[in-house]
């Protein structure tokens, strides 16, 4: 009888410890479920006996404070020109650069309007045409120059050239003037100056941007004629980060006629 009641209360015990088992394995999965997620570099344990660390990686802000390109930025207006011998001309612009340079925003050629001469002392042809811009690039090296030609018709109303001219852009943030000397090819023989001059086709260039190179420039006969007058408003970005320095915002960089007074500098 003794032993016939204990292994009657087998199943109650078996039950019972099968009851705390799965409620165990609940409390388990309860706690692991609260805590918090850990990255794989916590997770692993560490080698040396020191806490492990979390990996993190640089944040946007750490990422733009070194830049691999910086950016020139020019606006300003081809203003006026003096041509004492010519009326009724007009101008064309486009920029030249080395080929680390790329416009990222902006016109890099343009045609004015026609301008006749003023009818003060100065006999200026104005054109105040805007110029605006944006290169960027990884090294100084092929600085963007802006190639100017002026066009007007001759005394059988042929456009011809009038001029060609060239600058760099200034290389130092600010506002910069600059007045460019133009000039034209010239026939090597006085039967071909005649025969263009009947003809209306005079001597010039089949791509203006010629002027802007060194190659060949000594064995083209030229003739200075007539001035250009430009306004430059430079701004540049992460020169500095790249290890370039432009130097302090060239104030007195202006050639040519001053401004008329009260005109910032």
């Amino acid at each position: 009888m003794r032993r016939k009641g204990r292994w009657s209360l087998w199943p109650s015990i078996s039950l019972h410890l099968r009851t705390l088992f799965l409620n165990k394995r609940r409390a388990e999965k309860f706690v692991l479920d609260g805590l918090p997620s850990v990255s794989k570099a916590t997770q692993e344990p560490p080698g040396n006996g020191t806490r492990p660390t979390r990996v993190s990686r640089p944040s946007g802000a750490m990422a733009a404070a070194s830049p691999s390109v910086f950016l020139l930025m020019v606006n300003g207006q081809v203003e006026s020109a003096q041509f004492p011998e010519y009326d009724d001309l007009y101008c064309k612009y486009c920029f030249v650069y080395g080929q680390d340079w790329a416009p990222t925003a902006g016109l890099e050629e343009g045609i004015s309007q026609i301008a006749s001469k003023s009818q003060d002392v100065r006999q200026a042809l104005v054109w105040n045409f805007p110029i605006d811009v944006t290169f960027k690039s990884t090294n100084p090296y092929g600085w963007p120059q802006i190639v100017l030609s002026v066009y007007g018709p001759d005394v059988f109303g042929n456009d011809v050239v009038r001029g060609y001219g060239v600058v760099h852009v200034p290389f130092s943030p600010g506002r910069h003037k600059r007045t460019i000397p133009m000039f034209v090819p010239e026939s090597t023989s006085t039967l071909q100056k005649f025969t263009s001059w009947f003809m209306g086709r005079r001597p010039e260039y089949t791509d203006p941007k010629v002027v802007a190179q060194g190659e060949g420039r000594e064995v083209t006969r030229v003739r200075s004629q007539g001035f250009v007058t430009l306004l430059f408003n430079v701004v540049t970005k992460d020169m500095k980060k790249l290890g370039y320095d432009t130097g302090p915002v060239d104030t007195q960089g202006v050639l040519g006629p001053s401004l008329p007074q009260g005109n910032p500098q």
